[in-house]
This record gives structure tokens, C-alpha cells and sequence, in this order.
């Protein structure tokens, strides 16, 4: 399973009412359950799911699906 798609399961588990396309697309913009609470939520499956130490600091300043992806993606091949 690639980066992407495991990402999308935490997006899935966190934001059940979002299709894959809508996941995709997501921010905090577009997505109006993702408040501080959902966020905490996903940077905490994120870190599970990648095997790596989260950094709630930098992970606070991503609104973006495309923006987290980039970040786990490097995180977990560094």
C-alpha cells in the first residue's frame, strides 16, 4: 500500500463522511469537522500509521491533505 492510501485511511477514520475524491481535496477550508480536536485525531493516526514521531507544532501549520502527504512522505524516508 502506497503513502497516499494509507493516509487516506486516516482521513477515512477521522472524517468518515468523506468520499476518496472529497479526501483528496480536503483541508481545513473544505472540511468543516476538521477543527483542533480532529486534528489532534489524525497527526495521532498519522504517527501510528508512518511509525514516526509526530511534531504537533509543524503538523498544525499543514491545512491540506496534499500538504500532510508531502510531510509524512518525507518524515517516514528520513
Amino acid at each position: 500500500m502506497d503513502f497516499q492510501e494509507r493516509l487516506m485511511q486516516c482521513f477515512r477514520a477521522v472524517f468518515p463522511g468523506l468520499g476518496d475524491e472529497e479526501i483528496l481535496k480536503a483541508s481545513t477550508d473544505t472540511v468543516a469537522a476538521w477543527d483542533s480536536m480532529a486534528s489532534v485525531s489524525l497527526f495521532s493516526l498519522i504517527g501510528e500509521e508512518f511509525s514516526i514521531e509526530v511534531d504537533f507544532e509543524a503538523l498544525a501549520s499543514f491545512h491540506s491533505f496534499a500538504e500532510i502527504l508531502d510531510y509524512a512522505t518525507a518524515r517516514a524516508s528520513a
